[in-house]
């Protein structure tokens, strides 16, 4: 993925250590924001299979975004070819970087109770499973503070991680605490998804499953499906599909409360 060069966090902000790595919250602040606005916030979690992947991926979002008035993250988080870990280091920081943006929403100018987590692939996989899977925590933090985010933005999501799934070799000795398809409550939060019918990774049929499981259980799930479109096909590199996303992203946020109309 080409990303244009304009797009440049206003400040990159140390929020974890693991042994020997610094994670870092690619942040954009909208224009003239002050510590003491409480806006909402969005923390993206880039795609690569947990393997790689740049917090770059989400750039484009997080400028046109904080343009409208959120704060907007990019989360860095570790990964295989970088720090030798597994899926499961994955979740656990995206759960640290939901929990240190609540943490630390006063120097932010952040709303706590309007964070929203977002993402591609298997980065979608670590926003969903920062709102619905239990465990997966680092050992020392302050778990008191709520690392569960208040609405979900996936683009093509790994939702299923069972047999017939994606990744189940790498996670099939806790696949099933590990699934978001398999760990639907009544207390996740309300989501959109936006999905191409050609995808190779993400079957359709997973994601009206999971749809279903969410009404089910009293939850908000808006499905959207981009025909004949392939798996990543949101990036910023494909201009109709970056703008149709966005524009559908925008619709959904305002609906919650999380944006004003332009």
């Amino acid at each position: 993925m080409t990303i244009a060069k304009e797009f440049k966090p206003h400040e990159i902000i140390p929020y974890k250590e693991v042994s020997t790595s610094r994670l870092q919250l690619h942040v954009f602040f909208p224009k003239a924001n002050k510590t003491s606005d409480r806006r909402p916030a969005i923390v993206f979690f880039f795609g690569g299979g947990w393997k790689n992947g740049s917090p770059a991926q989400f750039y484009p979002q997080c400028e046109h975004l904080a343009y409208r008035g959120i704060v907007a993250i990019s989360a860095e988080y570790r990964v295989e070819s970088l720090h030798r870990t597994s899926p499961r280091e994955s979740v656990i920081d995206g759960k640290s970087a939901i929990r240190w943006v609540r943490q630390h929403a006063m120097e932010l100018g952040v709303d706590p109770e309007q964070i929203v987590a977002g993402g591609g692939s298997a980065g979608a996989h670590v926003a969903a499973a920062t709102a619905m899977i239990e465990g997966f925590e680092q050992p020392g933090e302050d778990t008191s503070v709520s690392c569960r985010p208040n609405a979900l933005v996936l683009f093509n999501p790994v939702f299923d991680n069972g047999p017939n799934g994606y990744g189940y070799d790498r996670v099939k000795e806790y696949w099933e605490e590990f699934s978001p398809l398999h760990n639907i409550r009544e207390s996740t939060p309300p989501t959109i998804v936006l999905l191409g019918t050609k995808d190779n990774l993400v079957p359709v049929e997973t994601a009206e499953a999971y749809k279903d499981q969410m009404e089910i259980k009293g939850n908000r799930c808006d499905l959207y499906l981009f025909e004949g479109q392939p798996h990543g096909f949101f990036n910023y590199n494909n201009p109709e599909n970056f703008a149709g996303t966005v524009d559908k992203m925008d619709q959904f946020l305002m609906s919650i409360g999380f944006l004003e109309a332009e």
